[in-house]
């Protein structure tokens, strides 16, 4: 199963997100074609209800930590109540890496 897949599998059943956005941003790094080492995260979940934005992520953290120790170097996490997420209504845009190859 591919790094992605993996990582919506246990996000969905441990969370089970109104939404959950799992996007590959590898490309926009150093790394070879074809690597899952970053991710960005958009999930929107009632259990966020109620934990501040740390504990969010240390959730999260948690629960991909065989992930995170198998080649994903890097999560960027955006963690939305459901409230939250209506006032919202997206994730913040993803800056460029000042170390992809094609960066100024």
């Amino acid at each position: 199963m591919a790094m992605q897949q993996q990582i919506e599998l246990k996000v969905t059943q441990a969370l089970a997100p109104q939404w959950l956005e799992v996007t590959n941003e590898s490309f926009m790094h150093r790394v070879a074609p074809g690597a899952e080492s970053h991710f960005k995260l958009v999930i929107v979940s009632a259990q966020f209800a109620g934990l501040r934005l740390l504990a969010r992520h240390r959730l999260i953290n948690a629960l991909l930590a065989d992930e995170l120790s198998q080649g994903v170097h890097a999560l960027a996490l955006h963690t939305y109540t459901p409230e939250e997420w209506q006032q919202r209504g997206s994730a913040p845009r993803t800056p460029s890496c000042v170390g992809r190859p094609d960066a100024s």
